[in-house]
């Protein structure tokens, strides 16, 4: 992947008003991108999305992956390119054991299924990143799993498919430190390794002081608004959303303000 380019993007829900409000941005191969926005002003739905979620509808707009026009793409289709979305709330599917989700989904990458010691070794490497215990893979998907293990779980099926585009979600929500400084060191990882590019939500500054973005991306009722380098996703975690109407003259309605509940994380009530 070299670029993601989002032209005059415009999206709903069923049964509900535009959502995202015409976005345009350019997503360039090695951008850790902090993408904030009060809650309820379209950060989630903008990266499901991109990853085809049918529950959104695109009434206007383009959505192109190195030029080619992926509008109309399924989400399998939009991950054998490389697309890779991390859930803000990964659900639990019993009866579906973990290390046959994840060969599932390995194997739909390739042109010939993994053989299993190599699929083995894979795994085993995937969960010791994690500092979780290999027992995880026989149990069924997220099934009686702690919040913090089921984001866990997301990122070590970003470790096994390694895509070019990771959107994470919230990644961070619901972390004890020790297990967020994990999951920092395996994005970290990824990026080293394949300069993977990242979308990442999140309303807390240590995830960004840990994951040092070079962009920051803002999106205010449905529309970027800015589009400005790393530093002020610190910025505003530390000063909340009132930063941006001192500095840039944003104004974040009364109602849009009540959406947002973050204290000390990022996004404060104005």
């Amino acid at each position: 992947m070299d670029k993601i380019k989002i032209v005059d993007l415009y999206c709903k829900a069923e049964n509900s008003s535009e959502i995202l409000k015409g976005v345009n941005l350019e997503i360039n191969k090695g951008d850790i991108i902090a993408f904030l926005g009060p809650n309820g002003h379209g950060k989630s739905t903008l990266l499901n999305v991109l990853m085809g979620d049918p529950t959104y509808k695109i009434t206007k707009g383009k959505i192109y992956f190195d030029d080619v026009d992926i509008t109309s793409y399924t989400p399998d289709q939009r991950s054998k390119l490389g697309m890779f979305l991390s859930f803000q709330s990964p659900i639990s599917i019993p009866g579906v054991v973990s290390m046959d989700f994840f060969k599932m989904a390995l194997n739909a990458h390739k042109d010939k299924p993994m053989k299993m010691f190599e699929y083995y070794r894979i795994l085993e490497k995937a969960y010791k990143d994690l500092n979780m215990d290999f027992s995880y893979a026989q149990r069924f998907l997220n099934d009686g799993f702690s919040g913090g293990e089921r984001k866990k779980n997301e990122i070590l099926q970003m470790n096994i498919l390694k895509p070019d585009f990771c959107m994470l979600d919230e990644i961070d929500s619901g972390l004890d430190v020790d297990a967020l400084n994990i999951i920092a060191e395996n994005i970290n990882a990824l990026y080293k390794e394949k300069q993977s590019t990242f979308l990442i939500i999140s309303h807390y500054s240590k995830l960004y002081s840990l994951v040092k973005p070079n962009r920051t991306i803002v999106i205010i009722d449905g529309k970027i608004v800015l589009n400005e380098d790393g530093e002020l996703a610190m910025l505003v975690s530390e000063n909340g959303y009132s930063y941006l109407s001192k500095k840039y003259n944003i104004r974040i309605t009364k109602q849009q303000e009540k959406q947002s509940v973050l204290g000390t994380c990022g996004n404060k009530v104005i």
